[in-house]
């Protein structure tokens, strides 16, 4: 097979196993709270599952990339999924008989799906050419978006079903993630094969990491470090403004169904757009992108503070910060899988990814603070100070370095 058949062969798996484990993630998260609620009869644990599974999910992704790098993208991944599953078992076994720091533990070890669902975009850039990275990328981004709306619609069904085996209804969500895990894993094995990223090594898919004009190669860091930053700042400032708009709303007597309906228009922005990311990025550079991203998410927390509790208003701020985070991620994700030399490709993205999550669990610790300190404006005018940060990371990114120029 040419290198060409070969991509397209791997972008039709990954996206496959990104629907599976998508599907299975969501359905256990959008209960998570609501479990934890339950089993510790207070709403002061509903937070716990999130924290727990951010923490795990930032360790498990420095495992998948240690994996990864010795054995290729296929084991790293199926790991990372089979462990979820596990985890999502262990909380549905834990929870039957009522130990709660084996929940706790479970809920640590479902993470690593979640680090594996995100760490799949590389796979799908280990042998795409240079040019279309981002695009590759961004489209298995976009395969998440059917697991993503169909996880939570799984909730009602897969409760009913539990509650026929005799199991509290809040678990059959969990069912469902240690399936649909357990399946993506298992396409990985079967399919993913050969293995992007020692294919990649084995044909030489990458150019050396040095400017074509032949000038002295400023260091790679330099652009990288841009490049994480500018993840981690749209992963912050999403997840902000995000976890605090449906109390925000709650609070102003809009019903679960406009929430739920907001949310839901939230994720599809940070999804869907994907492709549209991908293109932007290989067609302009990150540079461009990672500061069009400061951009729209400065214009998303102006709009969110300056709307109320209009929802029109604040579904259209959900809207842009969906949008926002999209293009910071592809933009940050493209230099990581083009301007890191190809050796120390995989570690540095686990650990970019570690970071990444990292921040979006201080941005969720931090809002709850400063909503109820300052409000919820507050909270959404000082995410967009932050966001204007991407503005000159996006100067650093510009910096000549590593396999492509910055355009």
């Amino acid at each position: 097979m040419t290198v060409a058949d070969l991509q397209r062969r791997i972008l039709i798996v990954v996206s496959a196993a990104q629907v599976l484990s998508g599907f299975g993630l969501v359905a256990g998260i959008t209960v998570g709270a609501l479990l934890a609620a339950e089993l510790w009869d207070s709403a002061a644990a509903a937070g716990l599952p999130a924290v727990l599974m951010t923490a795990g999910a930032a360790g498990a992704a420095l495992l998948i990339a240690r994996i990864s790098d010795s054995r290729g993208r296929r084991v790293g991944l199926a790991s990372g999924y089979a462990a979820g599953a596990i985890g999502a078992w262990g909380v549905i076994a834990a929870a039957v008989a009522e130990l709660p720091a084996l929940v706790l533990a479970s809920f640590l070890v479902y993470g690593a799906g979640l680090a594996a669902n995100l760490q799949a975009r590389f796979a799908a850039a280990d042998l795409a050419p240079v040019h279309r990275r981002a695009t590759a990328m961004s489209i298995v981004l976009m395969a998440t978006t059917a697991g993503a709306v169909l996880g939570p619609v799984s909730a009602e069904w897969s409760g009913s079903l539990a509650a026929g085996w005799g199991l509290e209804p809040l678990l059959g969500p969990f069912v469902v993630a240690g399936v649909a895990c357990m399946l993506a894993a298992a396409v990985l094995v079967a399919l993913l094969r050969p293995d992007p990223l020692l294919t990649a090594r084995a044909r030489g898919v990458d150019v050396p990491a040095a400017s074509s004009e032949g000038e002295p190669d400023v260091p790679w860091r330099v652009p990288v470090a841009g490049g994480i930053g500018v993840m981690v700042i749209g992963q912050g400032v999403m997840v902000a403004i995000m976890t605090m708009t449906p109390v925000h709303l709650t609070e102003h007597e809009h019903g679960l169904d406009a929430v739920g309906a907001a949310i839901a228009w939230h994720v599809a922005a940070m999804y869907l757009p994907s492709p549209l990311s991908g293109w932007l990025v290989d067609r302009y550079g990150p540079a461009r992108v990672a500061a069009l991203s400061g951009v729209v998410l400065v214009a998303a927390g102006a709009l969110a503070a300056s709307s109320g509790a209009a929802l029109g208003g604040i579904s259209a701020a959900l809207v842009l910060l969906g949008l926002g985070w999209s293009l910071a991620m592809v933009a940050g994700s493209a230099v990581l899988a083009t301007r890191v030399p190809p050796r120390l490709r995989p570690r540095l993205q686990g650990r970019a990814d570690a970071l990444t999550t990292l921040a979006g669990a201080s941005g969720a610790g931090l809002a709850g603070v400063v909503a109820a300190g300052a409000g919820y404006a507050t909270l959404a005018w000082g995410g967009a100070a932050i966001a204007l940060l991407a503005l000159p990371l996006a100067l650093v990114v510009r910096v000549r370095a590593g396999t492509m120029s910055a355009s």
